[in-house]
């Protein structure tokens, strides 16, 4: 039998984005050096949303991109990644080095996510520091990892799962929690 608890609506999720994008302006001084590089596929839309909420805070547009870390995974088979090998791309059109990159993603778990995305970076160049925002941190790190910004820390269970859904994905805005008995 599965519980489910909503930990965000979608105006509280909107809260979040926007409380976000302000920290980033205010501890980056401003987003000349800042690109936002969202971790496909629910990290690549909170980016976009975080951007519009910039460019509407800042009166400018910020530089964005987005990466799908699947080559980099350290958790999939060979064969996993040999069949999912021609999705993985890299999609910022910027140079990276000497620059503030903030990845961007849904569900801040174990950190396997984050230590794949930081190697895609670091192949594209040495940026000046790299910062992390997510919309959860739901805790159960294997990795010293740990986001700069975050939306909602959620201390989680083993046997529970953090469902994040996107209007633009899933056609509502909506995270919950569900735990599996």
């Amino acid at each position: 039998m599965q519980q489910t608890s909503v930990l965000l609506d979608g105006p509280s999720m909107n809260r979040a984005v926007t409380r976000i994008a302000h920290e980033i302006i205010e501890r980056n001084k401003g987003i000349d050096e800042v690109i936002l590089v969202g971790i496909k596929t629910r990290g690549a839309y909170l980016a976009k949303r975080l951007a519009d909420r910039i460019e509407t805070i800042e009166g400018k547009a910020i530089r964005t991109g987005e990466i799908d870390i699947t080559l980099y995974r350290d958790d999939l088979s060979t064969k996993q990644v040999n069949d999912q090998a021609q999705v993985q791309q890299v999609d910022i059109e910027y140079q990276v080095s000497n620059q503030k990159i903030v990845l961007v993603d849904d569900v801040l778990y174990t950190g396997r996510t984050v230590r794949a995305a930081l190697d895609a970076v670091m192949d594209l160049g040495r940026p000046s520091q790299i910062q992390l925002a997510v919309l959860v941190d739901r805790g159960h790190r294997e990795l010293p990892i740990r986001a700069d910004y975050v939306g909602k820390n959620v201390p989680t269970a083993g046997h529970e799962r953090i469902v994040v859904n996107l209007e633009e994905v899933d056609g509502q805005d909506i995270v919950k929690i569900v735990k599996e008995d």
